[in-house]
Formats: structure tokens, sequence, C-alpha cells
């Protein structure tokens, strides 16, 4: 590098002496660079490139255990395209959604803000009148906003994306069951990058349908090799089941593939940002609809050429409402100019300026219909996870063991309810299920599946008091004063699942 400048110097001395000021002062950079000069065509488009505003790409994965992908340590999946992602990506170790369920996680996603905040905290419901969303913040930018794939956040005209037409179509020999046998087509989402202005910078979110349930029912795993969480239920139904789940996921590797080549395809990839995560854990027990980290800790991969030069990782506890204001200041603005939010930009940790980030994130859970009807609130720290049950005397239960119009429980619950009554470790599996008390204290450190209760420990009792004082005081900051399952019916709100 130090030979480059050198060479480039000289030839700015040489010029400036041997050619009269009056032409040297009239002729452009791009008149005098010679076309044939290796070192000037690359400083001229490096500079072309520092100097342009960066686009971000989000593809947004629906329902994934962040532990059930190649990068966060799964060997059983096959995620060959987010494995190459993660090979020049900084990859977050401690990552978590505002909330356990689709439609508050994606309006938290969206506006920086948790969701008792921004209005939409139980599933199907949307945002408060005013709430400012991530497409309008940075289209005051310059930026063109897009979205494909599932949409399920409202009311539509507070979300002024630039809707990808067609992305959402029939799963193939299911077009009549549902809008659960929903595909995302990606053939729409390239020609749309293949038209995409050099002098607009855009972001595009790329919202996938997997792994949400339904699963495929022809898995591509062998139901006897994968692996059983300890926290579940061995049985044939459950490996059967996570056979299908795992095929889900391969699925929407695929789609994260078809994506970075269509970025490479179109000369985008230098220029922009990529970002994986997902909306919430996955359908299973202890996992969606639940506070625990299998339902709340999400990956985060995000690949920045020139910035992020090589694979790393960080422990940085971060939000999934960090999101918009990391945008805006990536995009230029200032978020501090912005109104409160309850995110921070984490642009500092991505330039690996500093370390750290929250000491500390929050989420919840309101409730889903006629269904998850247990609200529950979370504190979760490096160390610690603190969780408030406002309905302690309800018992828990969700799709999983009640829906019977589809799989993603009805397939393997029968199967644990028989197994409880001849094993005691499928019987503690059920009753911590279905029982949850008033709190739960876990240090995460010692117990990262959150097996031990310890807020009747008395050697906790410091611990457990000043989380109560910091989750009060977050409830009384957010506006929560629900102390029950959430009535969707109290909000006229369309909140559209997919778009045409």
């Amino acid at each position: 590098m130090f030979r480059i400048d050198i060479t480039f110097a000289a030839v700015l001395l040489t010029m400036f002496l041997c050619t009269p000021a009056p032409i040297l002062f009239q002729v452009q950079a791009q008149d005098w660079a010679p076309a044939d000069n290796p070192l000037m065509t690359r400083w001229s488009e490096e500079t072309d490139r520092n100097n342009s505003p960066v686009n971000i790409v989000v593809f947004v994965a629906d329902d994934l255990g962040y532990n059930d992908i190649g990068p966060y340590g799964n060997s059983q999946v096959r995620t060959p395209n987010l494995d190459k992602l993660s090979e020049r990506a900084l990859k977050f170790n401690e990552a978590f959604a505002g909330s356990p369920t689709c439609s508050p996680s994606r309006a938290s996603i969206y506006t920086g803000l948790y969701p008792f905040r921004n209005g939409a905290h139980a599933n199907h419901t949307g945002i408060k009148e005013g709430v400012k969303t991530l497409p309008k913040y940075l289209q005051e930018l310059g930026y063109r906003t897009a979205l494909a794939g599932k949409y399920h956040v409202g009311p539509i005209e507070a979300y002024p994306f630039e809707l990808i037409k067609t992305t959402n179509v029939p799963e193939p020999g299911y077009e009549d069951r549902g809008l659960l046998w929903t595909d995302l087509n990606m053939e729409p989402v390239n020609e749309w990058l293949g038209k995409v202005s050099d002098n607009e910078p855009f972001l595009l979110i790329v919202n996938d349908h997997s792994p949400h349930v339904v699963w495929p029912e022809n898995p591509e795993y062998d139901y006897r090799e994968v692996d059983i969480p300890s926290f579940h239920i061995d049985t044939d139904e459950t490996r059967q089941s996570r056979s299908r789940y795992y095929t889900d996921i391969t699925k929407m590797d695929a789609n994260v593939g078809k994506l970075m080549k269509s970025l490479e395809e179109h000369g985008l990839s230098e220029n922009t940002i990529f970002i994986f995560t997902a909306d919430q854990g996955p359908q299973w027990a202890f996992g969606k609809w639940s506070l625990y980290d299998y339902g709340i800790k999400v990956p985060l991969l995000m690949k920045w050429p020139d910035v992020i030069k090589e694979q790393l990782e960080t422990n940085a506890m971060i939000s999934l409402v960090d999101l918009v204001p990391t945008f805006i200041e990536i995009a230029g603005g200032n978020p501090d100019n912005q109104q409160n939010f309850d995110g921070e930009s984490f642009l500092a940790v991505i330039k690996e300026e500093k370390d750290d980030h929250h000491e500390r994130v929050f989420a919840s859970h309101s409730g889903d219909g006629t269904m998850n009807r247990t609200p529950l609130r979370m504190l979760r720290t490096s160390d610690y996870k603190y969780i408030l049950n406002l309905a302690p005397q309800t018992r828990y239960d969700t799709h999983m063991n009640k829906a019977d119009d589809h799989d993603g429980g009805r397939e393997y619950w029968p199967s644990w309810q028989t197994m409880s009554f001849v094993s005691r470790h499928a019987a503690s599996v059920l009753w911590r299920y279905h029982y949850h008390p008033a709190e739960e204290l876990y240090d995460i450190k010692s117990d990262p599946n959150e097996v031990v209760n310890l807020a009747k420990n008395p050697d906790y009792k410091e611990v457990i008091e000043e989380l109560r004082i910091q989750m009060t005081d977050w409830r009384q900051q957010q506006g929560d004063s629900e102390t029950g399952a959430y009535e969707r019916e109290r909000q006229n709100i369309h909140v559209p699942y997919i778009f045409e």
C-alpha cells in the first residue's frame, strides 16, 4: 500500500509541474485518469464506493431457534448459505427479540420501540396512530425502501414500504389450505434488484415464511438421527416433527442463498450491508410464546464489506429494537434527533469501537387470540433471566398442545403426554410447560437451559429484588398496566398477514 501511495503522488506531482495551470484546473479527474492504469482505476472505484450511501438488506426468518443453524453451532442442520455468510460476518451471540410473538416482534423491529410503547403488544394487533416506522425514517434520508414476503404488521398506511408483488405464493399442492401454506417467491426480488438505481440507496426487507409451521410433509432428514434438545421429550413422533422443522430451515437457507446470489449478479454486494435475523424462536415447547431464551433469543449475522473484514463475534447484548436507530446512523442520520427510541444504535459495536451495548434487555408477551393467554414479561442481563408471570393461576396452553388444524405440536404432543406417565423427565417437562409461578429467576451462566428456578432461593434474594425494581420501572416507563391477557377486539386495526 505504501508503494502505491508514493507512485500515485509522483504522478500527481509530475502532472502539476508539467501542465499549464489554466489547463490543469479545468480538467476533471476522470478525464486525465488513464483508463489502462490499474492504480488510478482502483483508486477511483474505491473513492466512489466509500462516498456512496450503503444499501441495507435484511433477511428475516420466521420462527427460528437461534442455535438451530450452522453458524450457531448446530452441526446437523444443513445451512450452507448461512455458513458462507458467517465467514465474513459479525455474529452477535446475545441478540433478543422484543416479543416471542410475530406481530409484536415485527412492530418492534420497524419502530425501535418495545411493544407497549408502539401499541402492537398482542399478536395480530397494529401500532398506535402517529408512531413512525423504519421506511419513513430512511425515506427522509434519501433511501428507497421495499419489502418482500410476509407482512403481518399494521395499519398498512403506517408502513410506507414499496411492496414487491407476487413474492407470497401458495405452496404447490396446498393452494386451498390457507395462509400457513404460503411460500416465499424470490424471483420478483431478483427482478427488483436488477432495476435499482445507482444513485439511490435502498433498504430491502425480505421476510421468509419458513421455518414457521406448517413444516414440509416430506422431510429431507432421517428422523432417527436428528438431535432433540434436553428440555424436550424424545419420542419417534418428536423426531419426525424435528426432521420436518430442520427441512424447513434448509428451505429458508436456500432463499438466503438466492438473495445473496442476486446481489452479486447485479453488482450490489460490495456496497450493501447484509443482515440475517429471525422474528423470534420456533414453535416448540419453551420457544415461541415464551420468554425463555429458546423463544426470545435470535440469530443476528451482519456482513458489511470494507467494515467487517473477517469472521468476528461479539457478546454485546443487542435487542432488535436497536435496528432502527442503527440503520438511521448508518444512513447518515442522527437517531438522537428522532423520537425517544427504546433502542440504541450499536454502530460502534459493528466498527469494533466498543465491545458492549445494553446492560439489560426486555421483552413481553400479551396473548395470541383465544390461545396463549398467559401474559409474561422478561428482563435479561448477561448473568440472569427474570420472568414475571401476570396470570400464574392460568394454565399455560398454546397452539402446540391445543391447535388441531395444523402440525407444530399436533403430530407429537400425544406422545409427550403418554411418556409423562412412564418417565420422570417427561413428567417434569410437561409440568414446567403448563404451570408457571408468579416469578422465575435463572442463572444463565450455570443453567443456560433455564431449568432451575431460583426465585425462592434465599441466596438470590438481593438479585431478584433488584430485578423486580427494574421490571417495575420499565413497565411504568412503557405504559404497561395490563394484568391479564389482552383482548384483541379492543383494537380495531387491520393487520394483513401477507400482501399480494
